[in-house]
């Protein structure tokens, strides 16, 4: 831009030169024009409550500079709870089911949660029970065993019953687990009664706890604790490699997944749980509960509808 123009009968502004002042002045370039066949970078810098508008040539040449009194911009936080609430109104609940989603982003920490309803865990309790066994052996100052890993790496990649029962007793069963959340600050989580580690019941808040545990920094878990249930969490079996995997978009997905049809109903809980990558590169925990589905089938595709939208919310900009 010119500082000034000439003509007949008008007087010449006088021009101010003076250096930008770095140590004071954060100047960012902001495009380049051309005038009078010399290219010109424009820039402007923030001087306290100022703008100070510049305009020299790339190569050589004086500095011009204008003042400018301006507003300081804000931007207005991005309320994610009510575009997660706006997001889930576009999934389609079957009749008689329920679904309730809870997300964090790993980047910015914002999270949200949709639904305060519990629900029966399933198989995502195993990942809860892995997590109570290694903060076990830490307090005990010790290593797992080559038993307890070889049951662990069943319980969490094949999903594998057997195991998760022996880990169930290792922990000490309900009141184990329960004071292992607790420590954790899972406060709306109980174990499930009689060795009914299955019917544990959970928030997908109180999900989205645990995962901090796992793929947080801020974490009762050691580090090596941490990137054990991570790798285990990464190898599931293929054919459970559904849920919240469905709003990911490349990189490595670490997930697990429940599923149990009620006795007394035939309805399905299906739930997932993980740590996914969206389209936009950023890394997200998800957690998705589900039930009262009439088949594994449809809970699945409520779990992955759902586990699309919540994600949905944050990557609106």
């Amino acid at each position: 831009m010119e500082s000034s123009r000439g003509g007949r009968g008008r007087r010449r502004r006088r021009v101010r030169r003076r250096p930008l002042l770095y140590a004071a002045l954060v100047a960012v370039v902001i495009g380049g024009v051309t005038a009078g066949g010399t290219v010109y970078v424009k820039a402007r810098a923030h001087d306290g409550g100022r703008v100070v508008s510049s305009a020299a040539p790339s190569a050589s040449g004086p500095a011009v500079e204008e003042e400018a009194s301006v507003e300081p911009v804000t931007q207005a936080a991005v309320d994610r709870t009510a575009l997660l609430g706006k997001a889930m109104k576009t999934v389609s609940v079957p009749a008689g089911a329920a679904v309730s989603a809870a997300v964090l982003d790993l980047d910015s920490g914002q999270s949200a949660v949709y639904g305060d309803a519990d629900f029966a865990t399933a198989s995502i309790v195993k990942v809860d029970i892995l997590a109570a066994l290694l903060l076990r052996a830490q307090d005990e100052g010790r290593h797992l065993t080559a038993t307890e890993k070889a049951y662990a790496v069943k319980m969490i990649e094949a999903s594998d019953n057997t195991s998760a029962s022996a880990l169930w007793h290792v922990i000490g069963g309900a009141d184990g687990l329960d004071a292992a959340n607790k420590r954790f600050g899972m406060t709306k989580t109980s174990a499930g009664a009689d060795g009914l580690w299955g019917l544990t019941r959970t928030t997908a808040e109180d999900q989205l706890t645990l995962l901090q545990q796992v793929f947080g920094t801020d974490s009762l878990l050691s580090t090596a604790s941490r990137a054990y249930v991570r790798e285990l969490m990464e190898s599931v079996h293929a054919d459970q490699r559904w849920g919240v995997s469905a709003a990911a978009d490349g990189g490595t997905t670490a997930l697990k997944n429940g599923w149990l049809p009620r006795t007394a109903t035939g309805l399905w809980v299906v739930n997932s749980i993980g740590r996914i990558r969206a389209a936009d590169g950023t890394s997200y925990l998800v957690a998705v509960l589900s039930s009262g589905t009439a088949s594994q089938a449809k809970g699945i595709s409520l779990v992955e509808s759902a586990a699309g939208a919540a994600v949905s919310a944050f990557t609106t900009r």
